[in-house]
């Protein structure tokens, strides 16, 4: 296992997750709601801690193996969970406990929707958007946008994917419906018909 390479995976991450804090803290100047401080504050936490956990280990260069993109996805998720609650503990829209902006945090990145805010339509706009930017970012399962940033940095990303997703690839089953369909559509079977028992045997398999 290569923790001087995971570390600083993870420092790239946070830095990265850094500039989420950017558009609301805007939206917070422009309505000037009294909570830009609270995004700016988590966005130079974000910003240093990224940069510590990087600038140490930024000349680490070894290939991951698949329990290090195990290490790292866990890593990141209870990583990212806790810095991402830093604008709710800053920001005097919401008096929230350190459990409880733990709790808004990652539920909002692991996209279950559940919150301990009360007044959610009395927030601020910033915090709403910010609240939204959490469950997109879960949403879209971040570590597989990271797949995409991380090889143009000089860091693998195929074993934070292997990591983070189950089950056999998607594109396996596209090869293998339209391998069926043709089988069927050879021995006269209807194309409709012959296009839903290559669904049905792909993901039966």
């Amino acid at each position: 296992m290569h923790l001087p390479v995971s570390l600083r995976i993870i420092g790239v991450l946070l830095m990265l997750f850094s500039t989420a804090m950017l558009p609301p803290m805007i939206l917070g100047l422009l309505d000037n709601d009294g909570s830009a401080h609270a995004f700016a504050i988590a966005f130079g936490i974000n910003l240093l801690a990224g940069l510590t956990l990087w600038l140490p280990t930024r000349n680490a260069r070894r290939d991951l193996r698949i329990r290090d993109g195990f290490l790292v996805t866990a890593l990141f998720w209870i990583v990212l969970g806790s810095f991402g609650s830093v604008p709710f503990l800053t920001s005097d829209a919401v008096p929230l406990s350190l459990a409880d902006a733990l709790f808004e945090s990652v539920s909002g990145l692991t996209t279950t929707g559940a919150t301990v805010i009360a007044g959610l339509d009395d927030l601020p706009r910033s915090l709403l958007l910010y609240r939204q930017q959490l469950q997109w970012l879960g949403g879209i399962g971040i570590i597989v946008l990271a797949v995409a940033i991380l090889p143009m940095l000089g860091i693998g990303g195929m074993q934070l994917y292997r990591a983070e997703s189950t089950g056999p690839p998607r594109i396996y089953y596209l090869v293998l419906q339209y391998h069926l369909y043709g089988n069927h559509h050879n021995k006269g079977m209807q194309g409709l018909f012959a296009h839903a028992c290559s669904l049905v045997i792909a993901y039966l398999d």
